[in-house]
């Protein structure tokens, strides 16, 4: 069945999505603040909006993918936010990545007004975006589940139901908490190899062939900075962010996570090293200055 979506957020990853429900033929309306990103979802054959209330015009579900809590409350709650525009029944799918306390109170708001939210966060990087590879975990009641199914698999292969209202949002600042401090957990045994004199080529050869060195060290290190390259898949400022919500819902669960804490203040050196827009794999370069480890 062919549906009329309202896409608010058309950036790395919801451009993409929005895409791809597109090409499946849906009928769907975006919004984003950059009028070439609605322009690029246009050419796919969606329908350019210039605001949130032409959006959500006759939508039977509402997608948002924004970069922070703030953002996604003023689109979904603010003065000419979806609340204000979507029809009873609404399916609204919240898709961004923030604080989970953030997502349940805006689900309250919405029910209260009549609409239904699932939180359906993704996984997986731009590249898997773009090919319709990503991950989706999602949060919220069965029924709910059931009907946006069909729209997750436009643009993801794995589609999980995580449980209740809340559950998908936690997940992916669990998962987001793991892959930050790994950022640094990474960093630290190259910055030690390296001290010990030990050549990076030979230290990063033996960690990929160790059960220890198959997280980072076989994804992001090696083709980013490694590669000589930290232009951001994912930058620094943004693993900030995404480590801080961790452990505020770490704080919030009772859960003690010491390495996280440590990691926070490594990634709030970025913007006083300058290096808060490069990519996360970029942490090497901060271990290594503090290391006094000079450039090769």
């Amino acid at each position: 069945m062919k549906r009329t979506i309202g896409f608010i957020g058309l950036g790395t990853m919801g451009g993409p999505m929005a895409a791809h429900l597109a090409k499946a033929g849906h009928h769907v309306q975006g919004v984003d603040l950059d009028p070439a990103k609605v322009a690029a979802l246009e050419a796919a054959g969606g329908t350019a909006c210039a605001s949130i209330a032409a959006a959500c015009a006759n939508a039977d579900t509402i997608i948002t993918i924004l970069p922070r809590d703030q953002h996604v409350r003023e689109a979904l709650l603010g003065a000419d936010g979806v609340i204000r525009h979507a029809a009873p029944g609404t399916l609204v799918l919240e898709m961004s990545t923030i604080l989970p306390r953030t997502s349940l109170d805006i689900a309250q708001q919405l029910q209260a007004a009549g609409l239904r939210m699932m939180d359906a966060p993704v996984g997986r990087t731009p590249a898997d975006a773009r090919a319709g590879r990503l991950l989706v975990m999602a949060g919220g009641s069965q029924e709910d589940f059931v009907d946006a199914q069909p729209l997750f698999e436009c643009f993801a292969d794995k589609v999980l139901h995580m449980g209740a209202l809340g559950t998908g949002i936690q997940m992916k600042v669990i998962n987001n908490y793991m892959s930050m401090v790994s950022m640094v957990l990474t960093s630290e045994t190259l910055t030690m190899a390296k001290k010990a004199g030990i050549a990076t080529p030979a230290a990063v050869e033996v960690l990929q062939n160790t059960v220890a060195g198959r997280g980072q060290i076989n994804t992001n290190f090696p083709k980013k900075v490694l590669a000589g390259d930290i232009t951001p898949d994912f930058p620094l400022s943004l693993g900030y962010k995404d480590l801080s919500l961790g452990l505020a819902l770490g704080h919030e669960l009772g859960t003690p996570l010491f390495l996280g804490a440590s990691a926070l203040e490594l990634f709030g050196m970025a913007p006083a090293m300058g290096r808060a827009d490069q990519d996360c794999t970029a942490m090497l370069l901060i271990l290594e200055q503090l290391a006094g480890i000079k450039k090769d």
